[in-house]
């Protein structure tokens, strides 16, 4: 039996769990790309701000960021204010920064978390339907039995399947980047302020001398 025989045997539900799919492979392909250049820029960012930092050149840092994407140079925007703030203020800007950054990493992510969370019960309507078709074959064929149930039992069970089958790989893509994107998040605040503090002790030394 190969796949396009078996599609056709799931019904019409399969459309929407197809349209699923696809989906679940536009977003994951979408998010690795969009998460790794976003790691990759911020590192290289940073690397470049720590160098101007360790070579006293504090008046380069802002240029470093000025053409980053928004996700990176609004949180670093922080470290350059001209308002004397305190360190509680500080880690409270940065954190309201941080939480926009957060919901940009995640962006999209909401499509697999509802596909995760419905396509089971796609397939379960797909089941009912299944079911509904089997009696009616009873019906029509004024007996029971395999011959008259078996196509409508079989539809049923693989839009069953399919349905788990869909939700399955949505939750794990799912539960994949919440992991990937606390990581990210977490490495990017911790170097934010590993920065702020090398910031703050390079002012500090050039008041002193």
């Amino acid at each position: 039996m190969n796949f396009i025989q078996t599609f056709n045997e799931g019904g019409l539900i399969m459309y929407p769990l197809a349209l699923f799919s696809v989906l679940i492979v536009a977003v994951a392909i979408q998010k690795i790309i969009f998460l790794s250049k976003f790691a990759t820029e911020y590192r290289k960012l940073h690397q470049n701000a720590m160098a101007s930092v360790s070579a006293n050149k504090l008046g380069e840092l802002k240029w470093v960021f000025k053409n980053a994407s928004k996700l990176i140079s609004e949180p670093h925007d922080v470290l350059f204010d001209d308002y004397p703030l305190s360190k509680e203020e500080l880690n409270d800007k940065i954190s309201r920064r941080m939480s926009e950054t957060t919901q940009g990493l995640k962006s999209n992510l909401w499509i697999l978390g509802t596909i995760g969370s419905s396509a089971p019960f796609v397939g379960l309507f797909g089941t009912v339907l299944g079911i509904m078709h089997s009696f009616k074959a009873i019906g029509e064929a004024g007996k029971s039995g395999l011959a008259a149930v078996g196509p409508a039992i079989s539809e049923a069970l693989i839009a069953t399947a399919a349905g788990i089958i869909v939700a399955v790989v949505a939750v794990m893509f799912y539960n994949y980047f919440q992991v990937k994107i606390n990581g990210i998040n977490l490495e990017f605040r911790n170097k934010l302020e590993d920065l702020s503090e090398l910031i703050k002790i390079a002012k500090t030394y050039r008041k002193q001398a």
